[in-house]
């Protein structure tokens, strides 16, 4: 058992370190895993694409608390949600829907059970006061097993979720959009998953509706804003230093970007622009 903490406080302030106070004291000699604490602040399609990238990796039993919440002290619900990938702790305000689209929920719960929250209760700090006590008694200990997810609170039918990333499939056009954009300036599009078979690309959607694809890389363009930023690469070195580039990521998506540079910045894009692959 272990518990990731997921939020946008950065790590210049005490917020962090007060959630993992609440966990270490509840929860104690359960490891405490930092996925991040970078998401841009109240930017809650970033933690849903994030949380997709790096929740797959853990083990099926692991706690994953997530505060990136602009609507705290609302009528939003915190909640508890149950999955095959692990049980979910955060806001009801869509940040989990990239999960759910793959690993879809059998339980989610309001987590408003006050036995199960600190004391005092704060109307801006939900992260320390409700989140972290409901993820630490959901984990248990070390030798003592946690609470079941009913014991928080009453079930919730219809919890919040964002609209799945855009994938339009047409005769020789995929269309995208810029999903997330990484430290590294690269932009993360929703064209993907891609898989490489020689001279061919086959997509396999990444989010349903499941769609499939092969795709002829030799003919392949990607194209932004009318821009055509080329064929896609497997590797940043395919392009000269300061070079515009497309190819094909860890996750499989498709990602824009400049070979030792801000690719972001330099091709002037943001979250939702629309991209092309084009094999016509």
């Amino acid at each position: 058992m272990l518990i990731t903490l997921t939020t946008d406080f950065g790590t210049q302030d005490g917020y962090v370190a007060a959630m993992k106070g609440v966990l270490s004291s509840l929860a104690p000699g359960v490891p405490l895993v930092d996925i991040t604490h970078a998401i841009p602040p109240q930017d809650v399609r970033s933690a849903a694409y994030v949380l997709w990238t790096a929740v797959p990796y853990f083990p099926a039993e692991s706690v994953h608390l997530v505060v990136v919440d602009p609507g705290v002290g609302t009528a939003r619900h915190p909640i508890a949600v149950r999955t095959l990938w692990g049980t979910l702790v955060g806001p009801d305000n869509g940040v989990f829907s990239y999960l759910w689209a793959v690993a879809p929920s059998d339980l989610v719960v309001i987590v408003e059970e006050s036995k199960y929250r600190l004391p005092v209760v704060s109307s801006t700090f939900h992260g320390r006061d409700i989140f972290a006590p409901a993820a630490a008694y959901v984990a248990g200990s070390a030798g003592s097993p946690g609470v079941p997810l009913e014991a928080l609170g009453p079930p919730l039918e219809a919890p919040v979720c964002l609209p799945l990333p855009r994938l339009t499939l047409e005769p020789g056009r995929i269309q995208g959009e810029i999903l997330y954009v990484d430290r590294f300036g690269n932009a993360i599009t929703s064209i993907g998953r891609l898989h490489w078979q020689g001279a061919q690309l086959q997509l396999e959607a990444a989010f349903p509706p499941a769609q499939h694809a092969p795709i002829p890389a030799t003919r392949a363009r990607v194209v932004l804003k009318g821009r055509d930023l080329g064929p896609v690469r497997h590797t940043y070195a395919e392009s000269a230093p300061g070079a515009a580039l497309a190819l094909v990521g860890s996750e499989g998506m498709l990602e824009l970007a400049v070979n030792q540079g801000h690719g972001a910045t330099a091709l002037g894009v943001a979250v939702g622009d629309v991209v092309d692959l084009v094999f016509g």
